[in-house]
């Protein structure tokens, strides 16, 4: 049975993250796959450019924990080769390129930052809640600018990167919010770094913007919520270690958004609409050309 609503009782707040909060917009099958079945459907194998992503990432986040005069492109490039990671790749030789291809980018990237210029945060969590959501966040960077603080995000993928994806990311905006509150300063700009290229995108937000993506963050997690409940309510028993079993009900209620981005889920196997959607990807389909 779902909680009985009783008048002058408090809601209780929806718990998530950013990335919670968007795949219910992408697709609500894919939310119930990742975030209630249990045990969750396997995966497919992970991809390559995941693992660049990833390894790129880690090295930024170590080269900020090292003492000052250790902040060297060089001392980029050795944290990307000892943490590279080997997932996904065609074969060895394609790992080996892009363990080099991603020791060029912290290399080049990192020799544009001042060693000296310490952030507020690296991989800082940050959380904030209201009336509705109980939201928090792993933030890449968080930069201090005179009395303002700054989101920094890494982005390592080949698609060009616009303004308008550092305005309408509900991510940073959160980020933004979350920043502010945990560490009393205002925080209104966000950036996005692809550090493959070194080019940045900004946005400044204004109070009524961050109240905009707010808002629509709890319009998200109230859908969500209400998803949440309806499937509780109303999946099979399962044994223990069994495959999940649901009413044709919870089918309906998680329906499968088709479009490209299905060829790239790692749900895709257990998705007919998906499948039907595009072909399958290699797992190393997702990294940039060599040219």
């Amino acid at each position: 049975m779902g909680q009985l609503g009783l008048e002058g009782m408090p809601r209780r707040l929806y718990t998530c993250t950013p990335s919670r909060l968007n795949t219910w917009l992408d697709c609500p099958r894919r939310y119930r796959f990742t975030y209630l079945d249990r045990p969750a459907p396997p995966k497919g194998p992970p991809w390559a450019h995941n693992s660049v992503g990833a390894s790129v990432h880690n090295a930024l986040a170590g080269w900020w924990r090292e003492p000052y005069d250790r902040r060297t492109p060089a001392m980029a490039g050795i944290l990307l080769t000892k943490g590279w990671i080997t997932e996904g790749f065609r074969d060895q030789e394609q790992s080996l390129e892009w363990r080099d291809r991603a020791r060029a980018m912290v290399m080049g990237y990192s020799s544009t930052l001042d060693p000296a210029a310490e952030p507020v945060g690296v991989e800082r969590t940050v959380a904030t809640r209201t009336s509705v959501i109980a939201v928090s966040g792993r933030v890449d960077r968080i930069d201090r600018r005179g009395d303002e603080l700054v989101i920094v995000d890494y982005k390592t993928g080949r698609r060009p990167l616009t303004e308008d994806d550092a305005r309408s990311s509900l991510a940073l905006a959160i980020y933004a919010v979350a920043s502010s509150r945990v560490l009393h300063r205002s925080c209104r700009r966000v950036e996005l770094h692809h550090v493959p290229t070194g080019s940045i995108v900004q946005w400044e937000h204004t109070e009524e913007s961050l109240r905009r993506h707010i808002g629509r963050a709890e319009d998200v997690a109230l859908e969500a919520s209400e998803a949440d409940e309806f499937y509780r309510d109303r999946r099979a028993e399962t044994a223990p270690g069994g495959p999940v079993r649901v009413s044709p009900e919870v089918d309906e209620r998680f329906p499968a958004r088709p479009g490209p981005i299905c060829s790239w889920c790692d749900f895709r196997r257990h998705c007919a609409e998906g499948q039907a959607a595009g072909a399958a990807r290699q797992p190393w389909d997702g990294l940039a050309d060599a040219s």
